[in-house]
């Protein structure tokens, strides 16, 4: 009867370290996978920037209003809605509704200049299409708009000012 009971727990690991072993395999076959696939729309993403960058043309425009908006309520052409893909037409996007020469349009904007993008002022930007990529100058200083900066911000951009007004005294000291 001693010998009898390790037989089992011995069946029992070997089971369990099976188990493991294929689960193993199988996260290293999805990362490996996953991993290809990232580099192949890194690649196709930094191809699409490049043909954006060479069709893109800076336009003078009025700001009338900016939003974060579904597609289908924004007012863009249909041709674009039906071009999205359906995973897509449900997220809210950046845009801006802009007077471009004698026309009213409504334009996509990128997530990091819309923020900054001022209302109701002229706007120099670069444009491809309809997607606005950046913002080349204005006849007014280019702000934030009057939103509140969280507390984080707030702290960092404290830091920063006061890690300059450090820098600057000691360069003071050592040049007297």
């Amino acid at each position: 009867m001693i010998n009898a009971a390790p037989i089992p727990v011995l069946l029992a690991w070997n089971t369990v370290l099976t188990v493991l072993c294929i689960i193993l395999a199988v996260v290293l076959a999805i990362f490996i996978a996953l991993s290809i696939l990232g580099r192949k729309m890194q690649k196709k993403q930094a191809d699409n920037q490049e043909a954006m960058q060479q069709a893109s043309q800076v336009m003078s425009m009025l700001i009338i209003d900016k939003k974060r908006m579904r597609l289908k309520e924004a007012g863009l052409p249909q041709i674009v809605v039906d071009q999205t893909p359906k995973y897509m037409r449900r997220a809210k996007l950046p845009i801006v509704k802009a007077k471009v020469g004698p026309k009213i349009m409504s334009l996509i904007c990128d997530d990091k200049i819309f923020p900054v993008l001022p209302v109701k002022k002229e706007v120099k930007a670069v444009v491809s299409g309809i997607y606005i990529m950046d913002i080349k100058g204005s006849r007014n200083n280019l702000e934030t708009t009057g939103k509140k900066m969280g507390r984080l911000a707030r702290m960092r951009m404290k830091a920063e000012k006061t890690l300059q007004e450090n820098q600057n005294t000691k360069s003071g000291k050592k040049k007297s």
